[in-house]
């Protein structure tokens, strides 16, 4: 059994954790986010979404978060950008990165963003190149790689081509996400064994939700594969607005105990990064579910 040495987290709790919470968020509370995540250890985070205001009123701050953040030495500072003019926006506020969103669902591209997979992916076109010319890396994320609440499962070739797709365009990494966390290990791993066929294996990251309790089953199953790269939410915040029960990311707090059990390096503070897991929670009036800080907590 083998399994890479070390991992790199990317932290969406920020950006996908904080966007779907009913009530207003102040930018304060974000930025000391942020600032405690980094301070725990974590090297990459999504600080923001540059989306309009009117369908992501969580994200409407996103020019004060990126141009309000301390910035530390070795942290990467990423933002969703879905259009040129999201990005064209990322860039006057100094963005390190950013990312772009695709569907493997027919159905979850028309719901989510109005347009074909076909559509969604030409649009991110113009947004690769002025990102390029800008010196600026694009990560893409494929959504509903393991199941879609309108299609059901979805078949691996289809995630392998939208995957293919990003990667050629010019993503230097493809995150592969379990939108509604509905996989199971065995799906995980043929998922990965299709995508990985045209991306390389240290080209991919897994992005699973926990909505059938699976996450970290099935991260298990992909860390055998070669995944190196690692998507998750502190406490475990967020959702999927188009799926009916569907909870957040897998926990972050959860995974690096998980990857600290299979003696692989993350860099990352257990105990600074649970604390923190605890305040944004007690912050925002949501419960923690993250097993792990829970557990600690009651330390």
């Amino acid at each position: 059994m083998t399994f890479p040495k070390s991992v790199r987290l990317v932290e969406v709790g920020p950006r996908d954790g904080l966007q779907n919470e009913p009530n207003p968020i102040d930018t304060t509370t974000k930025l000391e986010l942020i600032e405690r995540l980094g301070a725990a250890g974590i090297g990459y985070i999504e600080a923001a979404s540059f989306v309009s205001p009117k369908w992501v009123p969580q994200m409407a701050d996103h020019r004060d978060v990126m141009t309000g953040l301390k910035r530390r030495e070795g942290v990467t500072y990423a933002a969703l950008t879905p259009n040129l003019k999201g990005l064209e926006a990322a860039l006057e506020c100094g963005v390190e990165e950013v990312a772009v969103f695709g569907a493997a669902s027919e159905a979850f591209s028309q719901k989510n963003i109005n347009c074909s997979v076909a559509e969604s992916l030409e649009r991110f076109i113009p947004v690769l190149e002025r990102a390029k010319q800008a010196n600026v890396r694009v990560r893409g994320y494929v959504s509903c790689v393991l199941g879609c609440p309108y299609e059901g499962e979805i078949a691996p070739a289809k995630v392998a081509k939208v995957s293919k797709a990003l990667y050629d365009m010019g993503c230097y990494e493809v995150s592969l996400g379990d939108t509604i966390g509905v996989g199971t290990p065995f799906a995980a791993k043929c998922m990965i064994e299709a995508v990985s066929r045209d991306i390389p294996m240290d080209k991919l990251a897994a992005h699973f939700h926990d909505t059938y309790g699976q996450a970290l089953a099935n991260l298990y199953a992909v860390l055998e594969e070669g995944i190196s790269v690692v998507d998750s939410s502190v406490a475990g915040l967020g959702g999927c607005p188009y799926a009916k029960g569907a909870s957040g990311n897998v926990a972050s707090e959860d995974v690096v105990y998980l990857l600290n059990g299979l003696g692989i390096e993350t860099g990352i503070d257990l105990e600074a990064l649970a604390d923190t897991g605890t305040w944004i929670t007690q912050t925002v009036g949501r419960p923690n579910r993250s097993k792990v800080g829970v557990a600690l907590a009651a330390k």
